[in-house]
């Protein structure tokens, strides 16, 4: 099959033209602002603003932790409202905010602008997640996610590569633009996103309270462990990079070659992986292979310290290429049961508190794993590994919990035995012709 006729090749992140593609080229017109953004923030407001760096990364960090705090309200707001235009008109503040940045002269300055930047982006973040619901459908919206995964990955990495032009530079001009462009691509993304149609919100059922989701005691066991799991980002993003250079013989340029092998397999594969989650029962167990698959490479990674410089690379990239595989099983088991196990008139609340969790594990990942795999060492590495493994064996149980909350068709029969949903690879081979 090809695209040419409406049918995407089944590794390709480019979707067929309708709503699915209108939304994925906001997603690459507002990823490669996030690109921008995350390669040039750090230089930006050290050599451009002249604060410390130790006052940057405090401000990020609080600013974070607050900006958490409007995941579930907006969330809930998604439900209520048309997800379309609520998530265009955050992109539309989101880009004052983000210009914003060039008038900051001091610390409490940044600390506000920081605040209000963390807030949108949470808060956009559950916004989408309504939204993306609303566009593809119960059927389709964990493929559509993973489908603007990949999408993102290619934004990122083509706004980490435009920032480089500023940061060489190392002008104010240079910063100027970098700034300019990160707020001029939120704003061509809430352009491309009123292109689609209006999307009326689901009745709500009676006595829906704002604060139902947190209140949902099966829905935090999952979500929660499935953001213990997602700590594993940090692990990628943090700490294989700081193995690299202080543990082991191989060049530093090392670190770039596991982030693009990351970035190449993500943009690849996601979509693939994603067709074999149909349901919350196929996700969770998902979300236990992606334990085990997370674990191995833990397991990898340490082993890079212990030859030369040739065997350290061949092992650093094939633990990435595992870890990969890992995080794409990971991600798309997450979005599943994220939106499987949420009522129907609740998604976006659900979604919030999910990003919730999620940004609260991410939170506190930097500090807890570097300590554990860079000064623990390899025992370290073992226990992390240990700790995915187990929280991946627990979710078919919790999410079985989960589903007989919900009364559903699911929850009803054994967990092992439920069938496959129509248009899913083991259905489809059951179907004649």
């Amino acid at each position: 099959m090809s695209v040419r006729d409406g049918t995407p090749r089944r590794w390709s992140p480019v979707p067929p033209a309708g709503q699915l593609r209108t939304l994925a080229w906001g997603t690459l017109a507002n990823t490669v602002g996030s690109g921008l953004w995350l390669a040039g923030v750090a230089l930006f407001l050290t050599r451009s603003v002249g604060l410390p760096a130790t006052s940057v990364g405090l401000g990020l960090t609080v600013a974070g932790l607050i900006g958490l705090s409007a995941s579930v309200p907006l969330g809930h707001l998604a439900d209520r409202r048309d997800p379309r235009s609520l998530r265009a008109l955050l992109q539309l503040l989101q880009a004052g905010v983000a210009a914003s940045y060039l008038l900051v002269q001091s610390f409490p300055a940044f600390l506000l602008v920081a605040v209000l930047d963390a807030l949108l982006v949470a808060g956009n973040l559950s916004v989408r997640a309504a939204l993306v619901a609303a566009v593809a459908g119960p059927a389709g919206r964990v493929h559509a996610f993973a489908t603007l995964r990949a999408v993102a990955n290619i934004g990122i990495s083509v706004g980490a590569g435009l920032a480089g032009l500023a940061l060489a530079a190392d002008t104010r001009l240079g910063y100027t633009m970098l700034v300019l462009g990160n707020a001029l691509t939120y704003l061509i993304s809430a352009g491309l996103i009123m292109r689609l149609p209006p999307s009326p919100p689901s009745p709500a059922a009676p006595g829906t309270a704002r604060g139902a989701a947190l209140r949902d005691g099966r829905y935090l066991a999952v979500g929660t462990v499935s953001a213990v799991m997602a700590s594993h980002r940090v692990v990628l993003g943090l700490v294989v990079p700081l193995w690299i250079a202080t543990q082991t013989s191989a060049p530093r340029a090392m670190v770039s070659a596991v982030l693009v092998t990351n970035t190449v397999l993500t943009v690849f594969l996601a979509v693939r992986i994603s067709r074999a989650v149909e349901n919350a029962v196929g996700a969770a167990r998902t979300m236990r292979r992606a334990g085990f698959v997370l674990a191995v490479a833990l397991l990898i990674y340490p082993t890079s310290s212990w030859f030369g410089t040739g065997g350290t690379i061949t092992l650093l990239l094939l633990a990435t290429v595992v870890y990969t595989i890992g995080d794409l099983f990971h991600a798309t088991a997450s979005a599943s049961l994220s939106y499987e196990l949420a009522p129907p008139h609740a998604i976006g609340q659900y979604q919030g508190v999910s990003g919730l969790l999620t940004g609260l594990a991410e939170a506190v990942g930097p500090a807890l794993l570097t300590l554990l795999l860079l000064d623990v060492g390899t025992a370290g590495w073992v226990a992390l590994a240990v700790v995915f493994a187990a929280t991946g064996l627990a979710v078919p149980a919790l999410t079985e919990r989960a589903l007989a909350r919900t009364g559903g068709v699911l929850a009803r029969q054994p967990f092992d035995q439920v069938p496959a949903s129509p248009g899913s690879p083991v259905a489809r081979t059951r179907v004649p012709g």
